[in-house]
């Protein structure tokens, strides 16, 4: 198997199981609730919630992707700031994973050396966002 082969089944891969996760994000029913989306996938309520009575630090992230998925990107960033970055982020790696399934031309190299040297900043920053996100959904949520 060639190198450009393997890149376009790797990539194909990932475009296939976002396309996946993305399909399932459009069927659920966003929560009006803001969180609890992911139970009707036969998931239990979040047992974090039920023991603090404080949300998860991803509380409302199923219900975010569902939002977005439906085409409500303001309703979802209003409910999880940093679940809707995510959605966001893995609709550009669909892009470049689609195009990459189609027309290799080392895509992903090029990705990971512009970001291989901001790889701490990127990791801190992401685990402040998701921080900030989590105090932001337990202000809301204590606001109901």
């Amino acid at each position: 198997m060639t190198a450009k082969t393997q890149q376009r089944l790797i990539s194909a891969a990932i475009a296939l199981g976002l396309a996946g996760v993305f399909t399932l994000a459009a069927i659920l029913e966003p929560s009006a609730e803001g969180h609890g989306t992911h139970t009707q996938l036969g998931l239990a309520s979040c047992s974090f919630l039920q023991m603090t009575g404080q949300p998860c630090p991803m509380c409302g992230a199923t219900t975010s992707w569902s939002l977005m998925a439906h085409f409500s990107p303001i309703r979802a960033i209003v409910n999880q700031p940093f679940a809707s970055l995510l959605f966001a982020i893995a609709v550009g790696v669909f892009a470049i994973a689609t195009a990459e399934s189609i027309d290799p031309r080392d895509r992903w190299q090029k990705i990971y050396r512009w970001l291989e040297p901001l790889e701490g900043t990127l990791a801190l920053g992401f685990l402040l966002l998701m921080g900030l996100g989590w105090v932001y959904k337990m202000a809301q949520m204590s606001s109901v």
